[in-house]
């Protein structure tokens, strides 16, 4: 692997910018079977929670002609179970690793950033607050400025200082900025942009909801291009937010276009279901794509949309690419 592609997530520094979706890579142990798990840029954990839950009732999972949709109320083992049995095997992997943290209130998701304080090994927090509050009528903390702020404080006033926090948002709202400023002003290091839509499908056959839930979160193609746009959104109102573009990734072309808009990194989702090697097939054909252009670092590309007209990034002379082979 070439410095080409290495990145920086505030203080986060990481070897590339590859990385998975929560919840779409199990514990880490599924993934392993296939490729060695220290090739991609960081492992993001399935979203833990303070106590265990079963989910939702089947069938909480259904294909779409552009994705998959699915309503799974967050299943885990809870916190304890997590730090007891499935983080320690991460570590000794020698996996970097981002966890994914949720909870249904404020105090919850303050509980699980003191849980993790004194843990070592954890290269970041990733905040899911596109979580139910049960304090506002089940509402999405994702969907209001303050309700987002307040779960990124509370993660952020309890973790460990230092461990740089990052805030998932969802695009479900009027005015993703305005989210995403919130949560950087409560003590985000970075953002995750972004989590799935919420949409629904109904089976001909039964004639009902496909999902148990009736609705559910949208991923895959489809949301790719709503997720470039946040992204490029963001960027343009935060430039020096650290972001993580996540949405419909497939191939390096796909996360290219995110770097372009303004990502630093990129997590690979829903096409690890169908291919779990996608992650290190998507990070080589992002370095083919970045030497194909001559675009000398990954850092050069971030944000590359933004620029006016007949900008050149910095380039690589044409026998660099060469001299990476050797």
């Amino acid at each position: 692997m070439s410095d080409r592609v290495r990145t920086t997530l505030g203080p986060l520094e990481l070897p590339n910018p590859v990385m998975t979706a929560s919840g779409c890579g199990g514990t880490g142990r599924e993934l392993a079977q296939f490729f060695d798990l220290t090739r991609l840029g960081a492992f993001v954990t399935t979203s833990v929670m303070a106590q265990a839950r079963a989910g939702r009732p089947t069938p909480r999972v259904t294909e779409t002609p552009s994705g998959l949709l699915t309503a799974m109320g967050l299943p885990g083992p809870g916190v304890e179970t997590f730090l007891e049995r499935d983080l320690p095997w991460l570590m000794e992997q020698e996996v970097r690793t981002i966890v994914s943290v949720a909870g249904n209130s404020v105090e919850e998701y303050g509980e699980l950033g003191r849980r993790l304080r004194n843990v070592p090994g954890i290269a970041a927090i990733e905040v899911n607050i596109a979580c139910t509050n049960a304090e506002d009528r089940g509402r999405m903390f994702a969907w209001h400025p303050a309700a987002a702020a307040s779960v990124v404080r509370a993660v952020r006033d309890h973790a460990r200082p230092g461990v740089p926090v990052f805030a998932k948002l969802a695009p479900d709202v009027t005015d993703i900025v305005t989210i995403a400023l919130a949560c950087v002003d409560a003590g985000a290091d970075g953002l995750t942009l972004i989590n799935t839509m919420d949409a629904m499908a109904i089976d001909p056959r039964t004639l009902r909801p496909a999902l148990t839930g009736v609705s559910g979160g949208l991923s895959g193609p489809a949301l790719r291009p709503v997720a470039i746009r946040c992204v490029y959104q963001v960027h343009a109102a935060l430039p020096s937010t650290p972001i993580i573009g996540a949405g419909g990734i497939a191939t390096g072309l796909d996360a290219l276009e995110f770097i372009l808009a303004g990502a630093s990194a990129v997590a690979v989702g829903t096409a690890v279901f169908h291919d779990p090697s996608a992650g290190p097939r998507v990070l080589r054909e992002l370095e083919e794509a970045l030497a194909a252009r001559r675009i000398g670092r990954l850092a050069d590309a971030v944000g590359l949309a933004h620029k006016p007209a007949g900008y050149v990034p910095p380039q690589v002379s044409p026998q660099e690419p060469e001299k990476e082979k050797l």
